[in-house]
């Protein structure tokens, strides 16, 4: 039986609010679930490999791993009768791993995408002093190199820039919502 609920992913750089804005979506339906693929990763017990400019083959293997199991809990999770809202960061590489989903209807693809010095500052709030804050950083400078350039592209694909700079959660996820045409 194919499901006909939402399945919405949510993409972007570092530190812009795609966990609070998938659940956010999420909390919107009366049977949803948020799957992050940041907290699929954060289930290594050892060996965890955490994303840098380079890429080593242990990072993109734990990568395809969570991503793997992405697909297939949101192919589950959809099938009896749930919307579907996965968060992950962006990079050149996602198209492949969600080939899957992008062939089922009612899939939603989302870019959030507030300017980079508001993805630094919201870094700052969330990060403090902490010594996660310049790797968070460094992270954010990394994909909004990447990602501006391949906007262009993802438009094409069908996905929806949302820029958040001045957007709270509810404003983006009305946005979203409206922009993508489901009805709640």
């Amino acid at each position: 039986m194919v499901s006909h609920n939402p399945l919405f992913i949510i993409i972007g750089p570092p530190a812009v609010g795609k966990s609070t804005t998938s659940r956010a979506i999420a909390a919107h339906f009366p049977k949803s679930i948020h799957i992050s693929v940041d907290d699929l990763r954060d289930m290594v017990v050892s060996g965890l490999v955490l994303p840098g400019p380079v890429w080593s083959d242990d990072l993109a293997q734990q990568i395809s791993l969570a991503r793997s199991t992405v697909v297939h809990m949101a192919h589950s999770y959809q099938a009896a009768g749930f919307v579907v809202v996965i968060d992950d960061f962006w990079d050149a590489g996602h198209p492949r791993d969600y080939e899957d989903l992008f062939r089922l209807p009612n899939l939603h693809r989302i870019v959030l995408l507030p300017q980079q010095a508001e993805a630094h500052q919201r870094n700052l709030d969330r990060s403090g002093d902490s010594p996660a804050r310049a790797y968070i950083d460094g992270g954010i400078r990394f994909v909004y190199e990447q990602l501006i350039t391949a906007l262009p592209q993802l438009q094409r694909e069908g996905y929806l820039i949302i820029d958040t700079t001045n957007l709270s959660v509810e404003a983006t996820v009305a946005t979203i919502l409206q922009r993508s045409g489901v009805e709640v």
